[in-house]
């Protein structure tokens, strides 16, 4: 069964700092026309970084979109298009945690809300961890701490870590230790 849709015509609605709406007219697989309202977004990576002593380390931030202080692994969004996902990885862990891995594991990707939005979420582990000072942004405030990854599996499991990239990359990061 043919399952891809045809764009037939494309307007930019809102075009943002970040975020860039638009509204299309599709031709479904049966060849009816639809509209797919969408967000574009540059992309952004995760890193879930974990200790030699199996402590994962996590950040509170405040999410104004969601009004909460939320439990989330180091993450950021890619700084232009086509931006090597591995160099923004590497860079985001060191901005916010000041760590610097010697081992940095692809776990692929994570669409977040593909119905609606096209950010791309290119997740990784980090291992054998370094450490340094952070260089946080200007505009970035967060709290770093650490606990035992097992842990943060137990608090993503009783619904504490409802950062979905987050519950994501600790449940695959948990499970690929496991295996080894």
């Amino acid at each position: 069964m043919e399952l891809w849709e045809k764009t037939k015509t494309s307007e930019l609605i809102f075009d943002g700092v970040v975020v860039h709406l638009y509204k299309d007219t599709v031709e479904l697989p049966g060849g009816v026309e639809s509209v797919r309202e969408y967000v574009k977004h540059l992309g952004a990576v995760c890193v879930i970084p974990i200790t030699d002593d199996g402590e994962v380390i996590l950040e509170r931030q405040y999410r104004y979109a969601v009004d909460k202080v939320l439990v989330e692994i180091p993450a950021g969004k890619l700084d232009y298009a086509g931006e090597d996902f591995r160099k923004a990885a590497l860079r985001e862990l060191r901005e916010e945690t000041g760590a610097v891995p010697r081992e940095l594991i692809d776990m692929g990707d994570y669409y977040g809300s593909p119905a609606i939005m096209g950010e791309q979420i290119r997740m990784f582990m980090a291992r054998g961890l370094s450490f340094g000072e952070d260089h946080l942004d200007e505009d970035e405030f967060l709290e770093v701490f650490r606990l035992p990854l097992s842990e943060a599996v137990d608090m993503v499991l009783r619904g504490e870590i409802s950062d979905g990239k987050t519950q994501c990359a600790v449940l695959r990061a948990n499970a690929m230790l496991n295996k080894e």
